[in-house]
């Protein structure tokens, strides 16, 4: 354990939210830190993408005075295969933590909706619990995308799920039984399956497609069947609301 001395020279860690895309959609609190921190980590695929999020934070950071550490996730759904990349990424954020540096791990929507941080987080507490950690919330892309899409998520006593496209189609059909608005994220490699449900359930006309919301690349699609068989963005979310 350490000393007392040693405990003080130990930097904070934020986890940042900054929101679906749009640099303006980052909150005060976010844009005050990633602004003068010193150390700001961003997740990426692999070693040569520059990663989503940075290009979000890209006006706030100042470099070289602050240095900007990306952290490889690649993008797949094995946990046991990304628990290492969980862990050397602690690994690398403890280095700058031990040397008193407060530090940003960067999130693109929020921390904690589906976020990569969760796991992160779990991994850096349970290798080196004495960091403190701060969790910055940003806004989700499920807001965003309800937003630019002009559809309510929920009025009055309505029934709001948030699930994967990866879920079995038995969940998904329980939840689009008893469910008024169903959210479905990362659809982009199950999106034909999911076609296929609405399809049988008679919801297709109830579905509207956004992917890369708030951003120059923003799509949304109202009629879905448009979108069969195309290659669809990681970056891309399903609002059924029936």
């Amino acid at each position: 354990m350490p000393d007392g001395n040693q405990q003080e020279t130990i930097g904070r860690l934020y986890a940042i939210g900054v929101g679906p895309g749009d640099p303006e959609l980052i909150t005060i609190k976010a844009g005050r830190l990633l602004s003068r921190l010193p150390v700001i980590f961003v997740p990426q695929r692999d070693e040569t993408s520059p990663g989503y999020a940075r290009s979000i934070i890209a006006e706030l950071v100042r470099e070289p005075e602050q240095k900007v550490i990306g952290l490889v996730f690649p993008m797949v759904r094995d946990n046991k295969q990304l628990a290492t990349y969980w862990e050397k990424a602690a690994e690398t954020m403890w280095w700058h933590l031990k040397q008193g540096q407060d530090c940003a791990f960067v999130n693109e929507g929020d921390p904690y909706l589906y976020g990569t941080a969760v796991h992160v987080l779990e991994t850096l507490r349970a290798t080196h619990g004495e960091v403190e950690i701060t969790v910055v919330p940003g806004v989700p892309s499920i807001n965003a995308a309800a937003a630019q899409a002009a559809l309510p998520l929920a009025i009055n006593d309505e029934r709001v799920a948030i699930l994967s496209g990866h879920c079995e189609d038995s969940v998904i059909a329980e939840t689009l039984e008893h469910f008024d608005t169903i959210v479905f994220l990362k659809v982009n490699s199950a999106f034909g399956r999911l076609l296929d449900t609405l399809e049988r359930l008679k919801l297709i006309e109830k579905c509207v497609y956004i992917s890369k919301c708030t951003t120059e690349d923003e799509e949304i699609v109202r009629d879905i069947r448009q979108l069969k068989g195309r290659k669809l963005d990681y970056l891309s979310l399903l609002i059924v609301r029936k």
